[in-house]
């Protein structure tokens, strides 16, 4: 049987890119391997998996040789492709003793061996019955704007992902979401039925994916596949109701600060917001936007107890009457960064804004502090636009951010019932409903790594069982020795 070929150039990228779903810590041995196979029409693929996603790369050329697949340690193969030039290849052939990989050495073949491991045991990689949808590179950019702004919390894993809103099917909109932050795009359509809510994965953001040509979407009600030109990507969807995003959203209506930036310039802006004095590095990055006498001026300052530093911005234009409000900075130069120019602002306790034609930020304001003793206004009526903020505090002239205000969206944790209030009997259903959903979740991906490891048992007892009757045959023919 032919080789097949793998050469370091092309090795090296797939390595890199299989390896961000290989977990190294894995007990099982086979999701510790690459699966290597060439197809009836020659082409080589590398697949590697940790149950749940599974990321694929096709060669770019095809290799002579009948079909064939093979389980290569993923380690063996990274420390072979390290100490290899990238102009050199690694032959892989299947022998009946097991596989062996061979490489330059000198002017001769090195050959090393490989534990073999039957492919029937690595786990299957899900096809996809659906057509492959195209998505345009602007869909692709707000896929990872959204992915950017999603939660990392594991106890709120419905918001660890990004969720394509397909519920008005005249408009569709990508939505992610922490709680403190909320982004959403708009302004295209696809053709699915059912929203889709695509697990955050660093796979996803790597770099060679995203410059390896057009991406392809399939989707089913369990799982999605994303692919360019080379690399495929399926893994399973969240499961999970995704929280009503919309009730989040101000009322455009209610917003009367308008302040407007010089698109052009909004890179320099975030260069200087980061060199604006930060009291609070380590807590809330906390950064001032205030309109004031129409002008917009920026608030920061180097320690507590030290007034405010005002910057004023140049080209900024506005319109409404003078407010100030305190968020942390890194939200306002994520929301710089994705070219949301425009910030609108209802009152000092209540969402901002941050939005340009289609896009949106929304972001959650800190809470100023109430440590001066001095006169303070009436404080403004509550936003009837959004539950998401508490009863508002007076305004001081030199407020002080304590912690941030109640999460935008809330998903029922394990930790007790909401500071509203205790829940109620529903409530309290629907939260044990989700613990026995997430018990039997448990129990299934426990059944299924049992099978496994019975499976490797059933093998390991087989090579044993042939090992014993190898021994017995040796002396067998030892008693039948004559001296």
């Amino acid at each position: 049987m032919k080789p097949i070929p793998l050469p370091i150039a092309e090795l090296k990228s797939a390595l890199s890119g299989i390896g961000k779903v290989i977990n190294p810590r894995t007990t099982l041995p086979v999701l510790q391997h690459v699966k290597v196979e060439r197809t009836n029409d020659g082409w080589i693929a590398l697949t590697g998996t940790d149950l749940d996603r599974f990321v694929t790369m096709r060669l770019e050329h095809p290799a002579e040789g009948p079909p064939c697949a093979v389980l290569v340690p993923f380690d063996q193969l990274q420390h072979l492709s390290k100490n290899c030039g990238r102009d050199e290849r690694l032959l892989i052939d299947i022998t009946e003793q097991g596989p062996v990989i061979k490489f330059a050495l000198a002017d001769n073949l090195g050959e090393t061996k490989v534990k073999p491991l039957p492919v029937t045991e690595f786990p299957e990689t899900p096809r996809l019955k659906s057509e492959a949808i195209p998505l345009p590179p602007t869909l692709r950019t707000t896929l990872h704007e959204a992915m950017n702004c999603a939660s990392t919390d594991s106890t709120r894993y419905v918001l660890n992902g990004t969720f394509i809103d397909a519920s008005n099917p005249k408009g569709f909109y990508v939505v992610g979401t922490d709680g403190k932050h909320l982004y959403s795009a708009n302004s295209f359509t696809l053709p699915i039925k059912n929203s889709i809510l695509i697990p955050n994965h660093k796979f996803l953001g790597w770099k060679e994916f995203n410059n390896d040509g057009e991406w392809q979407m399939k989707a089913d009600d369990q799982s999605i596949q994303l692919s360019s030109r080379r690399w495929r990507f399926i893994t399973r969807q969240i499961e999970g109701k995704y929280p009503d995003w919309r009730v989040t959203i101000p009322n455009p209506k209610d917003a009367k600060t308008h302040i407007t930036l010089d698109p052009a310039k909004l890179e320099a802006l975030s260069k200087l917001i980061q060199r604006i004095p930060c009291h609070d590095p380590d807590r809330f990055e906390t950064i001032g936007l205030e309109w004031k006498q129409g002008q917009f001026l920026l608030l920061g300052k180097d320690k507590h107890n030290e007034p405010w530093t005002r910057v004023p911005i140049a080209d900024a234009k506005g319109t409404g009457p003078d407010i100030t409000i305190f968020i942390s900075r890194h939200f306002l130069i994520k929301a710089l960064s994705y070219g949301l120019n425009t910030i609108s602002l209802i009152e000092y306790l209540a969402p901002l804004r941050f939005h340009n034609q289609g896009k949106q930020m929304i972001v959650m304001p800190l809470r100023p502090g109430d440590q001066d003793t001095s006169p303070r206004p009436s404080p403004p009526p509550a936003v009837p636009t959004t539950t998401t903020t508490s009863r508002p505090a007076p305004m001081p002239p030199a407020p002080q951010p304590p912690p941030i205000t109640k999460p935008m969206i809330h998903t029922p944790t394990s930790e007790g019932p909401p500071p509203n209030g205790p829940k109620t009997t529903i409530e309290e259903c629907t939260d044990l409903s989700l613990a026995i959903r997430d018990k039997f979740n448990d129990g299934f991906n426990m059944l299924r790594d049992l099978g496994l490891k019975l499976k490797l048992a059933n093998r390991e007892q087989k090579m044993n069982a042939r090992e014993m009757h190898s021994v017995r045959s040796t002396l067998r023919s030892l008693q039948g020795l004559k001296i």
